[in-house]
């Protein structure tokens, strides 16, 4: 079956790209998502916290708690300081849990741009001349293409929702749900190395379309990483370095192969 041999092909890129980092000297490439890490954290949670004592003063300010004197008005004030505190922490964790994977592939889309061009010259010679233009607009396809996915896959969260509650296809809804995912990070990783190839982005949904096992294996094990607790989306971020590596040597491997 097309669909599992190209689901181990994908896999098989995946474990070169990983090897292939550390013997051509890209391995440097990792500081980005490190930088990233501390960059979100730390200026995310500083947002969160600020955000969250602006809720509990206005809060306070409009219970008019700030100068209640009546007998257990500070337990009450502690108490509703320590449940917002509570929620926006949460709230910060799940829409990093949901939303990391495109915010990781947005924010970082020029390092990726820039990391499959570099592995594509190491592995085949082809050299692209910097061009600031063009840079440009490979960025503004890789945002167009995350957010265009981002979309896709939220009306497929909905309908899968809905049929959720069907018995037995409700039970796989969720499994079905995670390699929709996989499928459409894999996508995001791969165009990279498809827009150098000069095809469109309706062409690029065609080639996705056609090799569907490989793309939903490239975005596989980032999916897996996102998916382990509180630590998902640090662990997902270098894990996409590795997975748009080997998407660029799956579409240069298939490409070479068509043109024989």
């Amino acid at each position: 079956m097309k669909l599992l041999k190209d689901f181990g092909f994908g896999l098989r890129t995946y474990s070169e790209a990983l090897n292939y980092i550390f013997r051509k000297r890209l391995a440097w490439f990792f500081i980005f998502p490190l930088l990233l890490n501390i960059l979100l954290f730390w200026v995310g949670w500083d947002y969160i916290s600020s955000l969250s004592d602006q809720t509990q003063t206005y809060l306070q300010n409009w219970l008019d708690l700030e100068n209640a004197d009546f007998w257990g008005s500070g337990f009450l004030k502690a108490t509703i300081g320590g449940f917002i505190w509570i929620v926006f922490k949460v709230l910060f964790f799940l829409i990093f849990a949901y939303f990391g994977g495109y915010i990781i592939i947005i924010i970082m889309s020029p390092v990726f741009s820039y990391l499959s061009e570099r592995t594509e010259k190491i592995k085949t010679g082809n050299d692209y001349p910097f061009e600031f233009r063009q840079l440009v607009k490979d960025i503004i396809r890789g945002v167009f293409i995350a957010v265009r996915n981002l979309c896709i896959e939220l009306l497929l969260t909905v309908l899968m929702f809905f049929l959720s509650f069907i018995p037995i296809i409700g039970w796989a809804s969720a499994i079905m749900l995670f390699f929709i995912s996989s499928y459409f990070y894999g996508f995001s990783f791969l165009d990279y190395a498809i827009e150098r190839k000069r095809l469109s982005i309706k062409e690029s949904v065609q080639f996705m379309r056609e090799n569907k096992g490989i793309v939903i294996a490239n975005g596989f094990v980032f999916s897996l990483c996102l998916i382990v607790p509180f630590c998902g989306v640090s662990i997902s971020s270098f894990a996409a370095i590795i997975s748009v590596v080997a998407g660029t040597l799956a579409v240069n491997e298939i490409w070479e192969k068509e043109k024989r």
